[in-house]
């Protein structure tokens, strides 16, 4: 049986710092678990474009298409600012998610407990909050037509189409429903059916597929009231599905409970391959993070969980999943710090590497 496959796209930014660690990671999985991946390298987003004028190359779409994985740090950076849109370092991402027709972003929300007195509310709202908000990444306002910016009786227009299919919401509801029958089994779906007839599709949509998970409570909110609940009150929420647009804020808005981006990963699932499991993309949910490029300062952990999701989801190595996650867990709650977790309570400073070493040390003590 042949190894597992993963393309690395570190891209840019603190992207090939935060991958460097879970690179350390994946060579700790082959030497001490026997779990041995097959990892290529290729190029995305900025680097991607000073290298062929391009934010993702031909060649590195097909070998995504190829792959059990990938897995992205980043992509973007103030460099690029002035570049067409057509050729800006997100187009890149865009078209991987496009075409490999990722049409599920799994986005969790965990606190963990040492890093409960760093979200901005307060510490009883988030103690213990693990949700999970899928969203729909393949259609929606973001890819309608039309669009593009006109000239109308003198004046700029500016024009994005919301658009779903029915086809294209279940599929998503199906994800999403699967998501809750592994969990606490309850569903909230966001839309804004008040005022928007692509809500009420998504509305009608949802509900019907609820028929095949009748043991799931199923849920509707308007996509601003699910803001206001998420601060309000986030631990009533299991897990959340909404559209591309809602799901890019509300999931930025849940990130936020837990303290810092720079814990936060991310799936992206699509269709089935041969081998029965869903063509996938991980990545962290934060930025490029130019402005701490190169200092040591960024933190791996968003990345280093994205690679724990791809362990679970596209590798069925659940309990190697849980390992890292424990392993990242005793971390924290040893008081180990990178800049953007120091707090009132201070702790551990480390660089980035150290907290790669921290992370090894925890797995070694682990087996």
């Amino acid at each position: 049986m042949s190894n597992p496959s993963l393309l690395i796209l570190a891209g840019d930014g603190i992207g090939p710092e935060v991958m460097d660690q879970v690179k350390r990671i994946i060579t700790w999985y082959g030497d001490k678990r026997d779990l041995h991946i097959d990892v290529s390298e290729d190029l995305v987003g900025g680097a991607a474009y000073d290298a062929h004028g391009t934010p993702l190359h031909d060649d590195t779409m097909a070998r995504a298409q190829e792959v059990d994985a990938v897995l992205l740090g980043a992509v973007g950076g103030p460099k690029y600012d002035d570049l067409d849109f057509s050729v800006k370092p997100e187009r890149g991402l865009l078209r991987l998610r496009k075409e490999m027709d990722l049409f599920a972003n799994l986005r969790p929300a965990q606190c963990f407990d040492a890093l409960a007195d760093f979200s901005s509310l307060k510490k009883e709202l988030v103690a213990g909050l693990d949700i999970l908000i899928v969203r729909e990444l393949t259609s929606g306002v973001y890819f309608g037509e039309p669009r593009g910016i006109h000239i109308e009786d003198n004046m700029r227009v500016g024009v994005n189409t919301q658009r779903y299919t029915e086809a294209e919401i279940e599929r998503g509801a199906r994800a999403a429903f699967e998501m809750a029958m592994k969990r606490d089994k309850k569903l909230c779906s966001m839309e804004k059916a008040n005022v928007m007839e692509s809500g009420i599709l998504w509305r009608d949509v949802v509900t019907e597929v609820h028929a095949d998970y009748p043991e799931v409570e199923l849920s509707h909110m308007y996509a601003d009231n699910g803001a206001m609940q998420l601060v309000r009150a986030p631990k009533q929420f299991d897990v959340i599905y909404t559209d591309n647009l809602f799901g890019d804020i509300l999931s930025d808005c849940a990130a936020m409970l837990t303290g810092s981006l720079g814990m936060l990963p991310s799936a992206s699932l699509g269709v089935p391959m041969a081998n029965g499991r869903p063509k996938a993309m991980y990545e962290p949910v934060h930025g490029s993070a130019p402005d701490i490029t190169g200092q040591g300062k960024a933190n791996p952990i968003a990345c280093t969980l994205s690679f724990a999701m791809a362990l679970r989801y596209s590798y069925d190595q659940g309990d190697e999943a849980t390992r890292l996650e424990d392993a990242i867990e005793k971390v924290l709650a040893d008081g180990v710090r990178t800049a953007d977790l120091m707090g009132p309570d201070g702790g551990t400073p480390v660089s980035t590497s150290e907290m790669g070493d921290a992370i090894l040390a925890a797995l070694d003590a682990s087996l």
